[in-house]
């Protein structure tokens, strides 16, 4: 894999890559843009109106950091994620712990997220649980690697529920991309037998060593939401993920020169988000 190819996966454009190196300034409400949900933009460079919020706890998932605000979304992810809850117990695989999903209107974050700017983006933690969530547990959740120094996956952390949570994930149709750590995706390529068509979907890149980011595609009608870049054809297994463990992309160089300036919001945003 190029490092071009690479850049443009998880993010759409390398403008994420910026977004998540550069603080900005921003003044986002801290309540929903009213009106009919509406997806806008790209993950990367968008916003959200509409938004609603997924409740702390329902059959089969518990919100994590309600404190971060970060739990809104276009109510076709929220389906989602209701929906694969009940399939996830349905699977005996336990609970879902809900991480970052977006904020109210959506727009880049503070810190933690290039993407996640349009309500269609969901953090998930490979941990499962089996009883009931503490508030502290809830508030201050354990976010425990499941990918140890070496890039082997911990056998503690990572095992069969966490296979078939992501095969899961990835053998939905609403899913766009689901993002893991390199090691992960490497050692999925190397066990998995059988029906291999939903790999394709994991794409690798740097952290999601404790959670996997999902993306579902853009909700029916929503106009104005830009999808992600085409999945390469194949299960994204081979040389393409070997690129993933080179000096070129552990250490990538520094680009010389002034950082350019992250692109314009969508028209649309500027009301909604304030700017």
């Amino acid at each position: 894999m190029s490092k071009k190819r690479a850049w443009t996966e998880c993010g759409a454009t390398a403008a994420l890559f910026l977004m998540l190196s550069t603080p900005l300034a921003l003044a986002v409400d801290e309540t929903p843009y009213p009106g009919p949900p509406r997806s806008i933009g790209a993950a990367a460079n968008g916003c959200l109106a509409g938004a609603q919020p997924l409740p702390l706890s329902g059959p089969g998932w518990e919100t994590l950091r309600p404190a971060r605000n970060r739990f809104w979304g276009n109510p076709a992810l929220l389906a989602f994620i209701e929906d694969m809850a009940g399939k996830t117990r349905a699977l005996g695989l336990g609970t879902l712990l809900i991480g970052d999903m977006a904020q109210p209107r959506g727009g880049h974050m503070t810190s933690g997220h290039g993407s996640h700017q349009t309500g269609v983006d969901v953090d998930i933690l490979y941990h499962l649980i089996d009883g009931p969530l503490s508030d502290e547990d809830r508030a201050n959740p354990a976010q425990d690697s499941a990918v140890r120094p070496d890039d082997s996956l911990d056998p503690a952390r990572w095992g069969d529920r966490q296979t078939a949570l992501v095969k899961a994930f990835a053998s939905d149709a609403r899913v766009e991309r689901i993002f893991v750590n390199p090691a992960i995706k490497r050692s999925l390529c190397a066990s998995v037998g059988g029906d291999r068509a939903w790999l394709r979907k994991l794409r690798p890149w740097w952290g999601h060593d404790e959670h996997f980011h999902i993306r579902i595609t853009c909700p029916a009608g929503d106009t104005e939401c830009i999808s992600g870049p085409a999945l390469p054809q194949g299960d994204g297994c081979g040389k393409a993920l070997d690129w993933w463990f080179t000096d070129e992309a552990k250490h990538p160089a520094a680009k010389p020169g002034p950082k350019p300036p992250p692109p314009d919001k969508p028209a649309a945003c500027r009301a909604i988000l304030g700017q």
